[in-house]
């Protein structure tokens, strides 16, 4: 076969979507597609793997047969050579194959069962569910996925990615519970600039996106590639919703990051990432958590085992600082957290108040970063960016930068985008840590104290434009010539009115 570009692997990925088209509602397209990738993924690589054993002298029934021998072991039923084969009841052998793989590969518990294949409700009675589950399975064997067949090593990982956004613009509103705008990720990335050896955790981790790039981050700063070589980093995240977890969990392992923790459940209510009964403590905490949830778990913050709101109790249907103080709780002693919020907490009264100058008076903001509006999937809103540091470098204890960086961005027809000149400007102006007209100003506590702790923006920066200045010189002469013209008129009229016999 001929070498798989990136370009031709998304193309054909997304081509996918066309045959589920009209079938089912978009938001459901991902859970199929995802399957089939990563079904024929391993399906491929465990083929691959096999060949080069036999190549290299193996037996050959230890290069089939022996799970030690693989880093995926995929049973005959699993495999691509047995699905291509299937004609009818479709998706109940789809279910059976993906039960074998994770029942052969503890790594892959829940990942594809929570696909359900003979989905009669999405998917239609057995006669149109075949139709559409055999013609994607002949989409998916026009094309191999074995590692010699990929023009760059981390192409799969990359496709995942176009895939999550692509579907993220195709669902709405229900594509932003799953996916951060790549460029934003990308922002906070290099705001917490993570570096080997670190523990990252994203305690609402979505599709994954926010610890790959962490991954990615420190990997370049090492000169290497994650899928390819070893990265001294740990990862750990957890994500609520199941389906999702799935999603992160395949992207982790496309990315080839196989070693990442990431648990099921709710992060407020019942945090997973502990050990010996405390929290686990992290280096860099990045999250983009739902905004302003309703229902978050206050009925059982008070009771909290971990004591993680000791600033406050955040108002009932509002749990941003909920997050925020989960996060902070998580922190080591040197910690980071990056955490995308909406504009609110900055200024909302009540119990977000009482948090939020807890927060300043312990000196954490090190910046707040005011984006562009409609910059995410699922509302059109401004956000902030708040960067929250336990360690303080000295010359910036006391102080707050703020960034007013709502005005850089590139208008698309349903959403804007930050450009690369918009990150770049954002982290030079971070790392400066210095005033520059009407778009950053470090700010001394004592003067948000002054203003009772509000933290909004356009407080501490100028955000208006500045008005032209007026020449005087020239507005007198226009003056003057208008008032000639108006003298040049008024005669003109008291000659007509004159010749008409009304004047004197």
């Amino acid at each position: 076969m001929s070498i798989l570009t990136r370009t031709r692997l998304n193309g054909h990925l997304w081509a996918a979507a066309d045959i589920l088209r009209g079938s089912i509602d978009s938001s459901d397209y991902k859970n199929y597609i995802f399957g089939f990738l990563f079904l024929k993924r391993l399906s491929d690589r465990f083929e691959e793997e096999a060949e080069t054993l036999i190549a290299e002298g193996e037996d050959e029934d230890v290069a089939w047969t022996d799970p030690d021998e693989h880093q995926f072991f995929v049973p005959k039923r699993a495999r691509w050579d047995a699905i291509s084969k299937l004609t009818k009841d479709i998706g109940n052998a789809l279910n059976k194959a993906c039960s074998a793989l994770e029942e052969a590969n503890p790594t892959l518990e829940g990942v594809l069962l929570n696909i359900d294949f003979n989905d009669s409700r999405k998917l239609g009675d057995g006669k149109q569910r075949d139709s559409i589950l055999h013609r994607l399975v002949g989409h998916f064997a026009q094309i191999r996925l074995r590692n010699t067949d990929l023009e760059e090593p981390d192409m799969l990982g990359r496709a995942y990615e176009f895939l999550i956004e692509r579907f993220a613009d195709d669902a709405g509103k229900k594509g932003g519970e799953f996916y951060t705008p790549q460029r934003v990720v990308e922002l906070i990335t290099k705001l917490l600039d993570p570096d080997k050896e670190m523990r990252i955790c994203d305690p609402t981790c979505g599709s994954g996106g926010m610890l790959i790039q962490c991954a990615e981050h420190v990997a370049a700063r090492q000169g290497r590639r994650i899928g390819t070589d070893p990265i001294d980093i740990t990862l750990h995240g957890q994500e609520k919703n199941l389906g999702t977890w799935a999603i992160c969990k395949m992207n982790l392992l496309l990315h080839g990051l196989p070693d990442a923790r990431i648990e099921k459940g709710d992060t407020i209510r019942e945090p997973k990432l502990v050990h010996g009964g405390e929290l686990m403590l992290y280096d860099r905490v990045i999250a983009n958590p739902p905004f302003s949830l309703d229902k978050w778990g206050a009925e059982m913050a008070a009771e909290d085992p971990f004591q993680r709101f000791h600033y406050g109790l955040p108002p009932k249907n509002m749990g941003d600082y909920a997050f925020v103080q989960h996060m902070v709780a998580t922190l080591s002693a040197k910690g980071m957290v990056g955490v995308v919020m909406p504009l609110g907490v900055l200024f909302r009264g009540s119990g977000d108040g009482d948090i939020r100058k807890g927060l300043v008076d312990d000196d954490l903001f090190e910046a707040i970063i005011g984006l562009p509006e409609n910059l995410f999937y699922g509302t059109g809103i401004p956000a902030a960016i708040l960067i929250l540091n336990r360690d303080k470098p000295r010359k910036r204890r006391g102080r707050i930068l703020f960034i007013h960086a709502a005005e850089g961005f590139e208008a698309r027809s349903n959403q804007n985008v930050l450009r690369p000149e918009d990150v770049e400007r954002i982290v030079k102006a971070f790392r400066a840590y210095k005033d520059e007209d009407r778009f950053s100003r470090v700010v001394p506590l004592d003067e948000v104290k002054e203003n009772d702790y509000n933290l909004n923006i356009s407080r501490y920066v100028d955000t208006l434009e500045p008005e032209e200045p007026i020449d005087v010189e020239a507005a007198l002469a226009a003056l003057a010539k208008a008032e000639a013209e108006r003298d040049a008129a008024a005669k003109r009229m008291d000659k007509v009115l004159r010749e008409l016999g009304y004047g004197r």
